[in-house]
């Protein structure tokens, strides 16, 4: 079946060849270089000097367990699935559908653009305060500008010759850290005085600054598409980074710790470094090196993820466009590259490297929840090769989600919340992918912990709701229908739209065909509700099977909403009302009302001796909830002869004395006339009008039954819209009032 109107079918991502890298250099390389980075070179000095060794290496371990507990969640999440284009964004996707991979993979692409101009700005910052003669006092912002320039164009010609100059930049990494190894407390060090020594910063503020240091596993996760063994590389690439990031971080506090041990220099001398190295210029090429090779990683990332975005028809497709064999995402390097230069003119890392950390988590936190809802669902589809226990991966969504908090409960909640404004605009687009997500598992596995739950608990009726079972002939034109079960409903119950339909008049494509129309009238009546066809000789045959086996355990309809049929079919229609009532479901039949009047009431006609009283009122307040029911007053009316008018005043003040629901009430006599007189000529001004049946009796025939409805009805015929009730639940209507 093609796409219905009004959405779009998504083919999964575009099959491309890629490069073809392996796990050293398409993974470790690009992760492991973005890891050591500009954090490690120009903030582990200012992170010692605020919190001191123990409190450092503390944030270190937390930093590196959540980026560990995350790469153990994208590897099981890696080698479950066929990974292409887009990284993150592409498991996300998949796992939890569209919109949650949108949500998620749009601001993973601005987090990976605001981790070039991140790098940039660090290493722009490195070279200015190096010391060296020109550069000195050149202007920061112009040389990160330029540096952009550079590398964007290296980046976006050829990934290839991108990720093997890194080899180069990794050996100077490498040589930088042994001359800081070998180094000791910088010559003529002055402590400075404690006025000079600017006021420490608590633990989260610091954690926030260097938790980007971390978060370089989406580098070489971004690469998926241009990798030759996703399912491989990924997991052994990304643990392996991890670890020797981890490493590296421990061990630099601890020598840094014993070469200065002055809070006010650690604080302030960004480049404290190279001042303790063996020798110095080791330290600005290894500066300059890794916060280049880590720009690169994230400029090689972003577009990728747009370009995935792209493809899945997220965002507009011309980004998804590739150049060349290898299918480079020019045009969405290019919206990168504009993006990472704005934010290289605004601000500086330290003001970047807060919103960079809390994109970063929220990419963590929900690509833990996939992997550990995965696990703990347990689907035949979940066949990871690299399994993880749910309760890891869940440890490191909770991780991910308190981080944000405690860095910033403000700006964690606009994350929140430009993520959710995201996730409506592209649900509101209706887009189907042809892929499957774990969101129906997750459904059922939240619905039959519900059923057991409810299956042991008694049914009282304080939580009674109407759950309607709507029987429709043309549900595409019994608009009424639909308007009184939204009212009654009120989107807090369950609705089932059901119809019939004759053998052999359709084939399963023309049904579904039809469930989706009938699907979008309910939704465009407000209505959400789940579409019954059944095939049957005729609809009281199909009808009657629906009262009698629909429902699943402890979720059944317990109230029948029909129109009444024409008068030929009287009989079947009595023997169907006397069904229900046996079946102990309620019963609401409509009659009249092509549209809703301008003005009006809701009426009520009670004579207070059974349950029907207490159970329209409940379906009259039910409605009046709704905007389009609230114009409408509630009337309460009472037909009562001259010598019990007192006692009729009596019950109806002490009811609604309980009921805490604004109404009037009419006590009318009915002065000798027929009780259908008084209700036709009283009730002519009404919306809607809810009177109650008499409850079959047990030797009544269906024709009789039919009979006592029709002739009711037809002294009932100048109403503009009645609904007949009948309470014929097992449950005390009144106690849901008192």
């Amino acid at each position: 079946m093609g796409a219905v109107k009004g959405t779009q079918t998504m083919a999964d991502t575009k099959t491309t060849t890629g490069y073809g890298f392996g796990t050293f250099q398409g993974v470790f390389t690009p992760s492991i270089l973005t890891i050591i980075g500009v954090v490690m070179y120009l903030r582990f000095g200012w992170m010692l000097g605020h919190v001191g060794l123990s409190t450092s290496l503390l944030i270190v371990t937390l930093g590196s367990l959540i980026t560990f507990l995350t790469g153990l969640s994208i590897s099981a999440l890696a080698t479950n699935m066929r990974m292409k284009g887009g990284g993150a964004y592409f498991m996300l996707s998949r796992s939890l559908g569209l919109e949650a991979g949108a949500a998620l993979g749009i601001p993973l692409a601005l987090s990976q653009a605001i981790g070039v101009s991140f790098y940039i700005a660090g290493f722009a910052e490195a070279l200015v305060g190096s010391g060296l003669p020109v550069v000195s006092a050149w202007e920061p912002r112009l040389v990160g500008l330029a540096t952009l320039v550079v590398l964007a164009v290296v980046a976006t010609l050829s990934a290839n010759i991108a990720l093997k100059s890194q080899y180069f930049i990794m050996a100077a990494i490498a040589f930088s850290l042994v001359s800081f190894f070998l180094g000791a407390t910088p010559e003529g060090f002055t402590p400075l005085s404690a006025r000079d020594t600017p006021p420490a910063l608590g633990f989260w503020p610091v954690f926030a600054v260097f938790f980007p240091a971390v978060t370089g596993i989406l580098s070489g996760v971004g690469m998926s598409g241009d990798l030759k063994d996703p399912a491989k590389s990924i997991p052994r690439g990304t643990i392996a980074a991890v670890l020797t990031g981890y490493l590296v971080y421990m061990s630099v506090p601890l020598a840094l710790n014993h070469f200065v041990s002055d809070p006010g220099t650690l604080r302030t001398d960004t480049m404290i470094l190279q001042k303790c190295a063996r020798w110095g210029t080791p330290i600005l090429i290894g500066v300059w090196a890794a916060t280049l090779s880590s720009a690169v990683g994230s400029f090689l990332c972003a577009p990728r993820v747009l370009q995935a975005l792209a493809r899945d028809r997220l965002i507009p497709r011309f980004l998804g466009r590739g150049f060349g064999a290898s299918d480079d995402p020019r045009l969405a390097a290019l919206l990168c590259f504009v993006f990472a230069a704005v934010c290289i003119w605004l601000g500086d890392i330290n003001v970047i490297a807060p919103v960079l950390t809390l994109f970063n988590l929220s990419t963590y936190g929900l690509l833990n929840l996939c992997a550990a809802l995965e696990e703990a669902l347990g689907n035949p589809t979940w066949r990871p090769t690299f399994r993880v226990r749910s309760f890891y991966s869940f440890t490191g969504f909770a991780g991910c989600l308190v981080a944000m908090f405690m860095i910033s409960p403000g700006w964690t909640f606009v994350a929140l919340a430009c993520e959710a404004a995201i996730f409506w605009l592209i649900k509101r687009r209706q887009l189907r992918a042809q892929w499957g997500d774990m969101r129906t598992g997750l459904y059922m596995a939240l619905v039959r912990l519900a059923f057991g739950r409810l299956a042991k608990r008694e049914h009282a009726e304080r939580n009674w709701r109407p759950n309607l079972l709507v029987l429709a002939k043309n549900p595409c034109v019994d608009s009424h229908l639909l308007e009184l079960a939204r009212g009654i409903s009120g989107g807090r119950s369950f609705v089932t739209l059901a119809a019939a339909l004759p053998p052999g008049a359709r084939n399963d494509d023309q049904v579904r065909d039809l469930r989706d129309l009938v699907t979008r009238t309910a939704a465009r009546a407000g209505l959400a509700t789940t579409v019954k066809l059944l095939t049957a000789a005729d609809d009281w045959t199909a009808f009657s099977e629906l009262v009698r086996n629909y429902g699943f355990g402890p979720i059944v309809p317990n109230t029948v909403v029909l129109d009444r049929p024409p008068d030929d079919e009287c009989t079947p229609f009595g023997g169907f009302l006397r069904q229900v009532a046996r079946e102990r479901r309620n019963i609401l039949v409509t009659v009249g009302m092509n549209e809703l009047p301008e003005k009006g009431f809701i009426d009520i006609w009670w004579r207070g001796k059974n349950a029907n009283g207490s159970f329209m009122l409940a379906l009259a307040y039910l409605m009046r909830r709704e905007p389009l029911w609230q114009k409408y007053p509630l009337r309460i009316n009472m037909i009562i002869h001259r010598r019990t008018q007192s006692e009729a005043e009596a019950v109806l003040s002490e009811f609604l004395t309980h009921v805490r629901i604004e109404a009037t009430t009419r006590i009318l006599d009915s002065e000798g006339r027929a009780f259908t007189e008084v209700i036709a000529d009283h009730s002519a001004d009404s919306a809607v009008t809810f009177l109650g049946l008499r409850a079959p009796t047990a030797n009544e025939t269906d024709e009789a039954y039919g009979a006592y409805f029709k002739a009711f009805d037809d002294h009932l015929a100048q109403l503009p819209f009645a609904v007949f009730t009948l309470a014929a639940e097992d449950l005390d209507f009144r106690r849901i009032f008192t």
